[in-house]
């Protein structure tokens, strides 16, 4: 296949496309705007691939995406382009109206009136998947409770409930218009190459420094982990084999209090990488309760049964297997962290189509 996926020079996009380029056969066109979240150098592995290109535009600019979309013929359109941090949207909810909502329209239109020129059985065969996120069913009260498919939406916050809106959008393109659409919904992802704002990143090279590691409220907010790297195949699974107008739940099978993981990453860092900033005995010293985050959701968890019984994916890494190959990363890789944080990594080479 030819798929163009929007937002892939981040995290997940990034990892989605490192893994369509090294096992399979298919064409990849990468559209990212390079906001702060959009980093070249995750895909600088595979970027060299003749099967990859890169064009820095807009979803929301409709006549640069439409020329793409002519040039390039995609079959499939991965959409992951999103403002995507709570805190951020919390201090600043218009970019995220602007990028999710407003661009999320904007990128459905240009993709129907490609998907329209097309002629009838690429028509059938052509797939638009919206990648999603758990948190626009808000959360759980229940120990025992999942989102399912079903769930009722209720999200928490404007990042949230931007990305409600815009799934919403999604399938009104399907049942007004016909747009052959897919959406997956999935739990909280961590890898390599993850934004250093993110908690797992965040303790880390907090801990690395001797900086505190910050902690909302008691800790005690349970979310589901998902590996980045098998969600990446997830979603593979899902535009490939995936029945369109379904909605599919990705989730890691992994429940873990925040307090725990941050606890897990300490005692990671103690047995890789035992020489500590100085005046530091154990990094667990470096916990720091800090004010609960504004209209904080307690707990997600995923029921992902649908896919493993539609589609026979299950993730292949445990949340342990999978933080010790994210803490080993981060290690491996300070300097691709250096350059995030000090923004040198916005100064990388703009590519064209």
């Amino acid at each position: 296949m030819r798929i163009l996926i929007t937002g892939g020079a981040g995290f997940i996009g990034s990892a989605l496309i490192r893994h369509l380029i090294r096992q399979t056969d298919h064409e990849v066109l990468n559209l990212d705007k390079l906001t702060y979240a959009g980093n070249l150098e995750s895909l600088e592995t595979v970027a060299d691939s003749p099967r990859y290109r890169f064009v820095q535009a807009d979803i929301a600019d409709s006549e640069q995406v439409a020329a793409t979309l002519a040039e390039f013929q995609p079959d499939a359109v991965m959409h992951l382009a999103a403002e995507s941090h709570v805190d951020r949207s919390i201090d600043g909810p218009a970019a995220f109206i602007q990028t999710n909502i407003v661009g999320t329209y904007s990128l459905l239109e240009s993709v129907r009136s490609y998907w329209l020129g097309l002629d009838a059985e690429r028509q059938a065969a052509f797939r638009f998947h919206h990648i999603s996120t758990d948190e626009v069913y808000g959360d759980l009260h229940g120990v025992d409770d999942l989102f399912s498919e079903t769930t009722p939406y209720a999200p928490s916050s404007p990042y949230s409930a931007s990305k409600a809106a815009s799934d919403h959008l999604v399938r009104a393109w399907l049942r007004t218009y016909g747009l052959p659409v897919l959406i997956t919904n999935c739990s909280n992802n961590y890898g390599p190459y993850h934004f250093p704002e993110k908690l797992i990143p965040l303790m880390i090279l907090n801990a690395l420094a001797g900086k505190p590691l910050p902690v909302y409220g008691n800790g005690q907010q349970v979310r589901d982990w998902l590996y980045v790297e098998d969600h990446a195949r997830a979603l593979l699974k899902v535009v490939s084999e995936g029945q369109v107008g379904e909605t599919y739940n990705i989730g890691g099978h992994n429940e873990q209090k925040n307090l725990d993981v941050v606890h897990a990453i300490c005692a990671l860092l103690e047995e890789l990488t035992p020489q500590k900033p100085a005046g530091i005995a154990r990094y667990e010293e470096l916990i720091t309760y800090v004010q609960d985050r504004p209209g904080h959701d307690l707990r997600y968890a995923i029921d992902a049964s649908k896919i493993e019984r539609e589609l026979g994916w299950v993730p292949e890494e445990t949340f342990a297997s999978g933080l010790r190959k994210t803490v080993q990363w981060y290690l491996d890789n300070l300097d691709w962290c250096r350059r995030v944080q000090d923004g040198s990594y916005q100064g990388q080479r703009l590519g064209a189509l």
